[in-house]
């Protein structure tokens, strides 16, 4: 009999020691829970405060965007005059250190040209047919090929932008410059915003005589670059060797954020 209360005891016990554990951890759950953004009770006494984030860089990467376009009365001629010719401006851009994976087709088009006619009528008589309606007539086709190139020696980009007006390309856009891993920067911005944002809440909290609790709510608006560009059109380049390569500043960029972030006080 003895025995029996004791392991009936000791089983009680245990229970016991498992449901505090479980209540225990409950509790911790919910605790870490209600620190989350958001998580928790809903806050009624809160600040919410601002910050920017801004980081400068050199661009490390251009793009120059170029395209051929030719005419012909055959479809297959003018296929053929754009593959010349853009043929002969990739060679050039490979032989300054461009690889084929920074080579891309952007759009190749072909469509046919028409002109239209005005219908002849030459008749005085009184049984003249009624004058015929004009008509458009098919002259050729037109084939444009558009290629972008991704510089990433900037060193070469004055010698590119040189060698592709040298090619006889119908136009061409760039260099654009850039920044090849942004998503790092803006990770960067956003956390100086963040801290900016944060030192602002610990000052307004003192001078108001409370406590930042947790944060309720974050917001981030859109990160903005600003670029450095250099346009240039083909159409301004003499075919004719330069005696210098054309001045291509780079310039730096700004990657900027901006957060809001919201308290709650007590």
């Amino acid at each position: 009999m003895e025995d029996s209360k004791t392991k009936l005891y000791q089983a009680l016990t245990v229970l016991t020691l498992i449901t505090v554990v479980l209540v225990g951890a409950m509790v911790v759950s919910e605790i870490k829970g209600y620190r989350f953004i958001g998580g928790g009770v809903a806050a009624t006494n809160t600040i919410s405060v601002s910050g920017e984030g801004e980081v400068t860089a050199s661009p490390d990467i251009a793009t120059v965007s170029f395209s051929v376009r030719e005419e012909a009365k055959k479809v297959a001629d003018a296929q053929n005059k754009v593959d010349v010719k853009t043929k002969a401006a990739l060679a050039a851009v490979r032989k300054l250190g461009v690889a084929d994976k920074d080579i891309k087709t952007e759009n190749y088009s072909s469509y046919p040209k028409y002109e239209w006619h005005e219908a002849t009528y030459s008749c005085m008589g009184l049984n003249c047919p009624p004058p015929q309606p004009g008509r458009q007539v098919l002259i050729g086709y037109e084939v444009s090929q558009s290629v972008t190139v991704t510089v990433r020696d900037l060193d070469t980009t004055s010698a590119i932008i040189e060698a592709l007006g040298t090619a006889g390309v119908t136009d061409m856009q760039g260099p654009n410059f850039a920044i090849d891993k942004e998503d790092t920067l803006k990770a960067e911005a956003r956390k100086q915003a963040i801290e900016k944002a944060r030192t602002k809440a610990e000052v307004l909290a003192r001078d108001l005589g409370v406590s930042l609790v947790r944060v309720v709510s974050f917001s981030e608006g859109q990160n903005y670059p600003i670029y450095a560009r250099t346009m240039m059109s083909a159409e301004k380049v003499d075919a004719s060797p330069a005696p210098s390569l054309p001045e291509i500043p780079q310039g730096e960029q700004k990657i900027t954020s901006q957060v809001t972030v919201t308290y709650e006080i007590r």
